[in-house]
Protein backbone atom coordinates (compact mmCIF):
# COMPACT_ATOMS: atom_id res chain seq x y z
CA UNK A 1 0.00 0.00 0.00
CA UNK A 2 1.85 3.17 -1.07
CA UNK A 3 0.63 6.75 -2.48
CA UNK A 4 3.88 8.71 -2.41
CA UNK A 5 3.98 12.20 -2.05
CA UNK A 6 6.18 13.79 -5.31
CA UNK A 7 7.93 16.36 -3.01
CA UNK A 8 9.68 13.58 -1.29
CA UNK A 9 12.47 10.96 -1.95
CA UNK A 10 11.23 7.17 -2.06
CA UNK A 11 12.31 6.40 1.46
CA UNK A 12 11.81 9.72 3.01
CA UNK A 13 8.49 10.78 4.77
CA UNK A 14 7.32 13.17 7.68
CA UNK A 15 6.58 10.96 10.03
CA UNK A 16 7.38 7.71 10.45
CA UNK A 17 5.74 5.37 13.35
CA UNK A 18 7.09 1.66 14.27
CA UNK A 19 4.41 -0.37 15.42
CA UNK A 20 1.14 -1.36 13.89
CA UNK A 21 -0.91 -1.97 17.00
CA UNK A 22 -3.90 0.05 18.02
CA UNK A 23 -2.47 3.06 18.83
CA UNK A 24 -0.27 3.37 16.13
CA UNK A 25 -2.77 2.52 13.93
CA UNK A 26 -4.91 5.27 15.22
CA UNK A 27 -2.13 7.93 14.82
CA UNK A 28 -1.33 6.81 11.45
CA UNK A 29 -4.91 7.24 10.83
CA UNK A 30 -5.77 10.62 12.33
CA UNK A 31 -2.78 11.65 10.44
CA UNK A 32 -3.91 11.17 6.99
CA UNK A 33 -6.99 12.59 8.44
CA UNK A 34 -6.25 16.11 9.74
CA UNK A 35 -2.85 16.67 7.35
CA UNK A 36 -4.49 16.52 3.78
CA UNK A 37 -3.66 20.38 3.58
CA UNK A 38 -0.48 20.14 5.01
CA UNK A 39 0.35 17.05 2.98
CA UNK A 40 2.45 15.08 6.05
CA UNK A 41 3.55 11.77 4.53
CA UNK A 42 3.35 9.44 7.20
CA UNK A 43 5.03 5.19 6.78
CA UNK A 44 4.54 2.60 9.21
CA UNK A 45 6.54 0.56 9.84
CA UNK A 46 5.68 -3.84 11.17
CA UNK A 47 7.20 -6.92 11.72
CA UNK A 48 3.34 -8.69 10.93
CA UNK A 49 0.65 -7.93 8.03
CA UNK A 50 -2.29 -6.24 10.68
CA UNK A 51 -4.17 -9.62 9.53
CA UNK A 52 -2.07 -11.52 11.04
CA UNK A 53 -3.77 -10.22 14.68
CA UNK A 54 -7.55 -10.39 12.80
CA UNK A 55 -8.52 -13.56 14.74
CA UNK A 56 -6.39 -12.29 18.40
CA UNK A 57 -9.25 -13.06 21.05
CA UNK A 58 -7.56 -10.84 23.67
CA UNK A 59 -10.32 -8.89 25.51
CA UNK A 60 -9.13 -5.24 25.47
CA UNK A 61 -11.48 -2.03 27.66
CA UNK A 62 -12.05 0.78 25.44
CA UNK A 63 -12.90 3.75 27.40
CA UNK A 64 -16.64 6.16 26.27
CA UNK A 65 -14.10 8.77 25.29
CA UNK A 66 -11.74 6.02 23.06
CA UNK A 67 -14.80 5.51 21.26
CA UNK A 68 -15.74 9.14 20.54
CA UNK A 69 -12.17 9.48 19.07
CA UNK A 70 -12.57 6.41 16.74
CA UNK A 71 -15.89 6.45 15.31
CA UNK A 72 -15.82 9.30 12.97
CA UNK A 73 -13.12 8.10 10.95
CA UNK A 74 -14.91 4.54 10.34
CA UNK A 75 -12.58 2.39 13.05
CA UNK A 76 -14.74 1.24 15.81
CA UNK A 77 -14.57 -2.95 16.50
CA UNK A 78 -17.49 -4.48 15.43
CA UNK A 79 -17.95 -6.92 18.15
CA UNK A 80 -17.78 -3.66 20.74
CA UNK A 81 -19.50 -4.53 23.49
CA UNK A 82 -21.08 -2.46 25.70
CA UNK A 83 -20.72 -1.75 29.81
CA UNK A 84 -23.10 0.03 31.42
CA UNK A 85 -22.88 -0.78 35.27
CA UNK A 86 -19.32 -0.91 36.68
CA UNK A 87 -19.72 -3.03 40.43
CA UNK A 88 -16.26 -2.60 42.51
CA UNK A 89 -16.70 -4.61 45.93
CA UNK A 90 -14.73 -6.44 48.43
CA UNK A 91 -14.28 -10.08 49.05
CA UNK A 92 -15.82 -11.24 52.48
CA UNK A 93 -15.79 -6.98 53.55
CA UNK A 94 -18.01 -4.27 53.53
CA UNK A 95 -17.83 -1.50 51.06
CA UNK A 96 -18.94 -0.85 48.01
CA UNK A 97 -19.82 0.73 44.84
CA UNK A 98 -21.97 1.16 41.54
CA UNK A 99 -20.57 3.22 38.81
CA UNK A 100 -24.17 3.57 36.32
CA UNK A 101 -24.14 4.99 32.78
CA UNK A 102 -27.16 6.97 33.56
CA UNK A 103 -25.80 9.07 36.24
CA UNK A 104 -23.46 10.12 33.19
CA UNK A 105 -25.62 10.83 30.82
CA UNK A 106 -23.78 8.35 28.45
CA UNK A 107 -24.88 5.62 25.73
CA UNK A 108 -22.25 3.39 28.03
CA UNK A 109 -19.66 3.87 30.79
CA UNK A 110 -17.10 1.83 28.20
CA UNK A 111 -16.60 -1.19 26.00
CA UNK A 112 -15.25 -4.53 25.89
CA UNK A 113 -13.78 -5.65 22.16
CA UNK A 114 -11.51 -8.50 21.32
CA UNK A 115 -8.06 -7.23 20.66
CA UNK A 116 -8.22 -8.47 16.65
CA UNK A 117 -11.20 -6.41 15.96
CA UNK A 118 -9.91 -2.99 17.03
CA UNK A 119 -6.72 -3.77 14.34
CA UNK A 120 -8.91 -4.94 12.05
CA UNK A 121 -10.95 -1.65 11.96
CA UNK A 122 -8.23 0.26 12.07
CA UNK A 123 -6.07 -1.04 9.63
CA UNK A 124 -9.18 -0.84 7.64
CA UNK A 125 -9.35 2.74 8.21
CA UNK A 126 -5.21 3.22 7.65
CA UNK A 127 -5.51 1.47 4.39
CA UNK A 128 -8.48 4.30 2.83
CA UNK A 129 -5.49 6.63 3.57
CA UNK A 130 -2.07 6.60 1.60
CA UNK A 131 0.16 5.91 4.31
CA UNK A 132 2.89 3.97 2.97
CA UNK A 133 2.78 0.58 5.05
CA UNK A 134 5.45 -1.57 5.22
CA UNK A 135 5.02 -4.76 6.40
CA UNK A 136 6.79 -7.69 7.58
CA UNK A 137 9.84 -5.16 8.68
CA UNK A 138 11.73 -4.99 11.94
CA UNK A 139 12.62 -1.45 12.86
CA UNK A 140 16.67 -1.31 13.85
CA UNK A 141 17.73 1.62 16.53
CA UNK A 142 17.44 4.37 15.21
CA UNK A 143 20.47 6.96 14.29
CA UNK A 144 20.14 10.82 15.19
CA UNK A 145 22.86 12.98 14.46
CA UNK A 146 22.59 16.07 16.10
CA UNK A 147 21.18 18.79 14.43
CA UNK A 148 20.47 16.82 11.69
CA UNK A 149 16.49 17.55 9.65
CA UNK A 150 15.66 14.17 9.56
CA UNK A 151 16.41 10.60 11.43
CA UNK A 152 17.72 7.87 9.99
CA UNK A 153 16.11 4.49 10.46
CA UNK A 154 17.22 1.64 8.98
CA UNK A 155 14.72 -1.46 8.77
CA UNK A 156 15.04 -5.26 7.98
CA UNK A 157 12.97 -7.65 5.64
CA UNK A 158 14.27 -11.00 4.64
CA UNK A 159 17.48 -10.05 5.95
CA UNK A 160 17.86 -6.99 3.44
CA UNK A 161 18.41 -3.48 4.96
CA UNK A 162 17.35 0.14 3.55
CA UNK A 163 16.87 2.98 5.84
CA UNK A 164 14.20 5.05 5.91
CA UNK A 165 14.51 9.22 6.38
CA UNK A 166 12.36 11.08 8.74
CA UNK A 167 11.47 14.36 9.74
CA UNK A 168 10.27 12.98 12.93
CA UNK A 169 9.85 9.24 14.40
CA UNK A 170 6.92 7.87 16.24
CA UNK A 171 7.77 4.97 18.78
CA UNK A 172 3.94 3.18 19.40
CA UNK A 173 5.73 -0.48 20.00
CA UNK A 174 4.63 -2.32 23.14
CA UNK A 175 3.48 -5.36 24.59
CA UNK A 176 0.23 -5.76 26.43
CA UNK A 177 0.63 -6.19 29.74
CA UNK A 178 4.81 -7.09 29.48
CA UNK A 179 6.54 -10.51 28.75
CA UNK A 180 3.49 -12.71 29.12
CA UNK A 181 3.15 -16.44 28.99
CA UNK A 182 0.92 -18.91 28.23
CA UNK A 183 -0.53 -22.15 30.36
CA UNK A 184 2.45 -24.00 29.67
CA UNK A 185 4.68 -21.29 29.49
CA UNK A 186 4.68 -20.28 25.57
CA UNK A 187 3.87 -17.11 24.51
CA UNK A 188 1.13 -15.72 22.91
CA UNK A 189 1.11 -13.31 19.97
CA UNK A 190 2.67 -9.75 20.97
CA UNK A 191 0.84 -6.37 20.29
CA UNK A 192 3.65 -5.81 17.72
CA UNK A 193 7.11 -6.65 17.07
CA UNK A 194 8.49 -4.27 14.60
CA UNK A 195 11.56 -2.64 16.35
CA UNK A 196 14.34 -3.04 18.75
CA UNK A 197 13.34 0.55 19.59
CA UNK A 198 12.31 0.08 23.10
CA UNK A 199 11.79 2.80 25.78
CA UNK A 200 14.37 2.65 27.25
CA UNK A 201 16.66 3.48 24.13
CA UNK A 202 14.03 6.78 23.56
CA UNK A 203 13.59 8.28 27.08
CA UNK A 204 16.72 9.81 29.23
CA UNK A 205 14.67 7.69 32.39
CA UNK A 206 11.72 5.68 32.78
CA UNK A 207 9.87 5.50 36.62
CA UNK A 208 9.42 1.28 37.12
CA UNK A 209 7.62 -0.43 39.95
CA UNK A 210 7.20 -4.26 40.48
CA UNK A 211 3.97 -4.75 41.45
CA UNK A 212 4.61 -8.40 42.36
CA UNK A 213 1.62 -9.59 40.83
CA UNK A 214 0.71 -11.75 38.20
CA UNK A 215 -2.59 -11.73 36.22
CA UNK A 216 -4.11 -14.78 34.49
CA UNK A 217 -6.00 -13.68 31.76
CA UNK A 218 -8.82 -15.42 29.52
CA UNK A 219 -12.24 -15.71 28.36
CA UNK A 220 -14.70 -16.90 30.70
CA UNK A 221 -18.41 -18.10 30.50
CA UNK A 222 -21.29 -17.92 33.39
CA UNK A 223 -24.15 -19.85 33.88
CA UNK A 224 -26.17 -16.69 35.17
CA UNK A 225 -24.65 -13.78 33.48
CA UNK A 226 -25.82 -9.99 33.74
CA UNK A 227 -25.35 -8.24 30.52
CA UNK A 228 -22.89 -5.37 30.36
CA UNK A 229 -22.04 -5.50 33.97
CA UNK A 230 -18.65 -4.94 34.32
CA UNK A 231 -17.04 -6.23 38.32
CA UNK A 232 -14.19 -5.41 40.09
CA UNK A 233 -13.56 -7.45 42.76
CA UNK A 234 -10.71 -6.96 45.26
CA UNK A 235 -9.56 -9.83 47.35
CA UNK A 236 -7.28 -10.88 49.80
CA UNK A 237 -4.75 -11.81 46.66
CA UNK A 238 -5.26 -9.15 44.81
CA UNK A 239 -8.22 -7.41 41.92
CA UNK A 240 -10.57 -9.57 39.69
CA UNK A 241 -11.62 -7.80 37.03
CA UNK A 242 -14.45 -9.84 34.34
CA UNK A 243 -15.67 -7.32 31.59
CA UNK A 244 -19.06 -8.25 29.51
CA UNK A 245 -17.82 -9.89 26.24
CA UNK A 246 -21.26 -10.52 25.18
CA UNK A 247 -21.23 -13.44 23.27
CA UNK A 248 -24.65 -16.10 22.45
CA UNK A 249 -25.54 -15.98 25.78
CA UNK A 250 -23.90 -12.62 26.95
CA UNK A 251 -22.21 -15.12 29.63
CA UNK A 252 -18.30 -14.34 27.93
CA UNK A 253 -16.55 -12.67 30.22
CA UNK A 254 -12.97 -10.92 30.05
CA UNK A 255 -11.06 -12.40 32.98
CA UNK A 256 -8.20 -10.33 34.70
CA UNK A 257 -7.35 -12.28 37.67
CA UNK A 258 -4.40 -10.48 39.75
CA UNK A 259 -2.65 -13.07 42.45
CA UNK A 260 0.92 -13.79 43.96
CA UNK A 261 3.73 -15.01 41.33
CA UNK A 262 3.78 -18.09 43.60
CA UNK A 263 -0.24 -18.47 43.05
CA UNK A 264 -0.10 -17.77 39.53
CA UNK A 265 2.29 -20.82 38.82
CA UNK A 266 0.78 -23.50 41.12
CA UNK A 267 -2.62 -22.50 39.31
CA UNK A 268 -1.49 -22.43 35.81
CA UNK A 269 -0.93 -25.88 36.44
CA UNK A 270 -4.62 -26.81 37.32
CA UNK A 271 -6.86 -28.10 35.19
CA UNK A 272 -9.28 -25.48 33.63
CA UNK A 273 -11.82 -27.28 36.12
CA UNK A 274 -9.66 -26.94 38.86
CA UNK A 275 -9.11 -23.26 38.34
CA UNK A 276 -12.52 -22.20 37.80
CA UNK A 277 -13.75 -23.80 40.96
CA UNK A 278 -10.88 -21.56 42.85
CA UNK A 279 -11.82 -18.32 40.97
CA UNK A 280 -15.65 -18.93 41.70
CA UNK A 281 -14.64 -19.48 45.44
CA UNK A 282 -13.05 -15.97 45.16
CA UNK A 283 -15.18 -14.50 42.99
CA UNK A 284 -18.42 -15.62 44.58
CA UNK A 285 -21.64 -16.60 43.13
CA UNK A 286 -23.35 -13.18 41.83
CA UNK A 287 -23.43 -14.77 38.02
CA UNK A 288 -23.56 -18.63 39.42
CA UNK A 289 -20.88 -20.85 38.27
CA UNK A 290 -17.40 -20.58 35.95
CA UNK A 291 -18.49 -22.92 33.22
CA UNK A 292 -15.24 -22.87 30.99
CA UNK A 293 -12.40 -20.53 30.06
CA UNK A 294 -10.64 -20.04 26.98
CA UNK A 295 -7.37 -18.45 25.84
CA UNK A 296 -5.27 -18.73 29.64
CA UNK A 297 -1.96 -16.88 29.64
CA UNK A 298 -0.36 -15.44 32.62
CA UNK A 299 1.17 -11.80 32.55
CA UNK A 300 3.60 -10.06 35.25
CA UNK A 301 2.48 -6.95 36.56
CA UNK A 302 4.53 -4.11 36.42
CA UNK A 303 4.60 0.52 35.85
CA UNK A 304 7.00 0.80 33.05
CA UNK A 305 6.89 4.81 32.58
CA UNK A 306 8.75 7.01 30.43
CA UNK A 307 9.67 10.34 32.59
CA UNK A 308 9.14 12.26 28.83
CA UNK A 309 7.35 11.63 25.80
CA UNK A 310 9.66 13.50 23.36
CA UNK A 311 13.81 14.06 22.76
CA UNK A 312 14.60 15.76 20.00
CA UNK A 313 12.75 14.37 16.86
CA UNK A 314 11.44 10.93 18.44
CA UNK A 315 8.13 10.68 20.81
CA UNK A 316 7.05 7.61 22.36
CA UNK A 317 3.14 6.91 22.86
CA UNK A 318 1.29 4.28 24.22
CA UNK A 319 2.81 1.76 26.09
CA UNK A 320 6.34 2.66 24.39
CA UNK A 321 5.79 5.14 26.78
CA UNK A 322 3.65 3.73 29.65
CA UNK A 323 2.89 0.19 30.41
CA UNK A 324 0.06 0.10 33.12
CA UNK A 325 -1.35 -2.42 35.78
CA UNK A 326 -4.84 -3.34 34.02
CA UNK A 327 -6.76 -2.57 37.21
CA UNK A 328 -8.22 0.44 35.96
CA UNK A 329 -8.13 -0.66 32.21
CA UNK A 330 -6.36 2.85 31.17
CA UNK A 331 -3.15 1.22 28.93
CA UNK A 332 -4.78 1.51 25.83
CA UNK A 333 -7.15 4.62 26.34
CA UNK A 334 -4.07 6.54 27.73
CA UNK A 335 -2.50 5.49 24.58
CA UNK A 336 -5.14 6.41 22.16
CA UNK A 337 -4.74 9.95 24.19
CA UNK A 338 -1.69 10.17 23.69
CA UNK A 339 -2.20 9.67 19.40
CA UNK A 340 -5.09 12.21 18.99
CA UNK A 341 -2.74 14.80 20.78
CA UNK A 342 0.45 14.10 18.72
CA UNK A 343 -2.12 13.88 15.18
CA UNK A 344 -3.59 17.47 16.47
CA UNK A 345 0.02 19.06 16.96
CA UNK A 346 2.21 17.34 13.64
CA UNK A 347 -0.97 18.45 11.71
CA UNK A 348 -1.01 21.95 12.86
CA UNK A 349 2.92 22.62 13.42
CA UNK A 350 4.19 20.18 10.79
CA UNK A 351 6.86 17.39 11.48
CA UNK A 352 8.93 19.11 13.83
CA UNK A 353 11.07 18.69 17.23
CA UNK A 354 8.48 22.44 18.31
CA UNK A 355 5.49 20.62 17.66
CA UNK A 356 6.55 17.18 19.35
CA UNK A 357 7.36 19.69 22.47
CA UNK A 358 3.80 20.99 22.17
CA UNK A 359 2.47 17.70 22.35
CA UNK A 360 4.65 16.78 25.17
CA UNK A 361 3.50 19.85 26.97
CA UNK A 362 -0.39 18.96 26.41
CA UNK A 363 0.18 15.66 27.36
CA UNK A 364 2.15 16.04 30.64
CA UNK A 365 -1.08 16.74 33.10
CA UNK A 366 -3.18 13.64 31.87
CA UNK A 367 -0.26 11.28 32.06
CA UNK A 368 0.97 12.37 35.52
CA UNK A 369 -3.25 12.20 36.57
CA UNK A 370 -3.64 8.70 35.27
CA UNK A 371 -0.62 7.06 35.55
CA UNK A 372 -0.75 8.22 39.12
CA UNK A 373 -4.17 7.03 39.75
CA UNK A 374 -3.65 3.46 38.36
CA UNK A 375 -0.73 3.10 40.15
CA UNK A 376 -1.78 3.70 43.22
CA UNK A 377 -4.96 1.47 43.02
CA UNK A 378 -2.93 -0.78 42.19
CA UNK A 379 -0.94 -0.42 45.10
CA UNK A 380 -3.31 0.07 47.63
CA UNK A 381 -5.75 -2.81 46.40
CA UNK A 382 -3.49 -5.39 46.21
CA UNK A 383 -1.98 -5.36 49.49
CA UNK A 384 -2.72 -8.01 52.02
CA UNK A 385 -2.93 -6.16 55.58
CA UNK A 386 -6.14 -6.36 57.16
CA UNK A 387 -6.63 -2.74 58.70
CA UNK A 388 -5.73 -1.36 55.08
CA UNK A 389 -8.65 -3.95 53.89
CA UNK A 390 -10.57 -1.74 56.05
CA UNK A 391 -9.73 1.81 55.19
CA UNK A 392 -10.94 0.22 51.44
CA UNK A 393 -14.24 -0.41 51.89
CA UNK A 394 -14.60 3.16 53.69
CA UNK A 395 -13.31 4.40 50.59
CA UNK A 396 -15.49 2.74 48.74
CA UNK A 397 -18.52 3.26 51.05
CA UNK A 398 -18.01 7.05 50.73
CA UNK A 399 -17.72 7.39 47.03
CA UNK A 400 -21.34 5.97 47.08
CA UNK A 401 -22.20 9.09 49.99
CA UNK A 402 -19.78 11.54 47.87
CA UNK A 403 -21.60 11.64 44.37
CA UNK A 404 -19.64 14.27 43.17
CA UNK A 405 -15.91 12.75 44.04
CA UNK A 406 -17.46 9.53 42.30
CA UNK A 407 -18.53 11.37 39.23
CA UNK A 408 -15.17 12.61 38.82
CA UNK A 409 -13.27 9.85 39.27
CA UNK A 410 -16.11 7.74 36.68
CA UNK A 411 -14.65 10.94 34.14
CA UNK A 412 -10.88 10.54 34.81
CA UNK A 413 -11.47 6.83 33.75
CA UNK A 414 -13.68 7.83 30.58
CA UNK A 415 -11.61 10.67 29.24
CA UNK A 416 -8.65 11.94 31.05
CA UNK A 417 -7.48 15.18 30.65
CA UNK A 418 -7.74 16.48 27.19
CA UNK A 419 -5.86 20.45 27.22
Amino acid sequence: MSEMHPAHAPDEFDVTIVGAGPVGLALAAWLARRSASATLSVALVDARDPEAAAGDPRAIAISEGSRMLLEPFGAWPADANAIERIHVSQRGRFGRTLIERGEHDLPALGYVARYGSIVHALAGAVRRTGTHWFTGCRALPPQVEPGAPFVALPIESAHVERTLRTRVLINAEGGLYGEAHGKNGTPPRPESSASDTAPERLAAKRETRDYGQTAIVGTVAVSSPRPHVAWERFTDEGPIALLPMGGVRQADYALVWCMRPAEAARRGELSDAALLAELGALFGERMGRFESIKGRAAFPLGLVAADTLVRGRIASIGNAAQTLHPVAGQGLNLGLRDAHALADALAGSGATPEALAQFARRRAFDRRITIGATDTLARVFTLDFGPLAALRGLALTALECVPPVKTALARQMMFGQRQ
